[in-house]
């Protein structure tokens, strides 16, 4: 076991549990144990510790694959790799990231992706157009999918610094069933064009799930 997580998980779980209004739907569609990639929107910095809060209380223990750029800082790089967690450098096209990830699930383990690669910058916070790498591995994997989304993160910390850090402020989430996307595939040759067709799949669960949250989220906190 890496030795930082368990770190981690005593020092910053409690202080986010306890600041913000927790809704959490779906924990039971996280699966018990086994491969599985979940899969993730962006709206906040605040998300890895929202979707990683999720997963913990499903009974799991979140493997993220992360952005390069906070390996490159000395303490969170350090921290980081010693939670096992895995850097990907974006627009380099090294598939190390993709193999270590494959490793993982192979162990069995939960795999949370943000298919995105980054914030979204829609303006009303819905996920963009996301990359392919989630369908390509679910596929060399046979890992099932689980969208999960994420609401009101998106009030607390944006690129620009922290919002608004109100005790209290309802945070959301909720998981949808899990996406067999071998079997969407059928078998067909893997082309780019299945791919997006996949990748596209797997965002409109989860534009639907943050839609959902969306409609549902307390109108004073918007």
């Amino acid at each position: 076991m890496e030795p930082w997580y368990h770190v981690l998980k005593s020092a910053l779980l409690p202080p986010v549990k306890l600041w913000f209004n927790w809704r959490l739907e779906g924990l039971e569609l996280i699966p018990a144990d086994g491969p599985v990639i979940v899969a993730l929107n962006h709206i906040s910095y605040l998300d890895p510790f929202a979707h990683g809060y999720f997963v913990v209380r499903a009974g799991r223990r979140p493997r993220f694959l992360g952005k390069a750029e906070l390996f490159d800082n000395r303490f969170t790089g350090w921290a980081l790799r010693g939670a096992g967690q895995i850097p990907v450098r974006r627009g380099t096209g090294d598939r190390t990231p993709l193999e270590d990830a494959a490793r993982a699930l192979e162990r069995g383990e939960a795999l949370l992706i943000y298919p995105e690669g980054t914030v979204t910058r829609n303006p009303d916070f819905s996920p963009m157009q996301a990359k392919t790498g989630l369908v390509r591995l679910a596929l060399s994997t046979a890992a099932p999918v689980v969208p999960l989304a994420v609401w009101g993160s998106q009030h607390v910390w944006q690129k620009s610094g922290p919002g608004s850090l109100a005790f209290g402020r309802p945070v959301w989430l909720k998981a949808g069933p899990a996406l067999d996307i071998p079997a969407e595939a059928g078998g067909a040759d893997v082309n780019l064009d299945l791919l997006r067709r996949l990748t596209a799949l797997v965002m409109g669960e989860l534009a639907g799930l943050v839609e959902d949250l969306r409609s549902r989220y307390p109108k004073r906190w918007g």
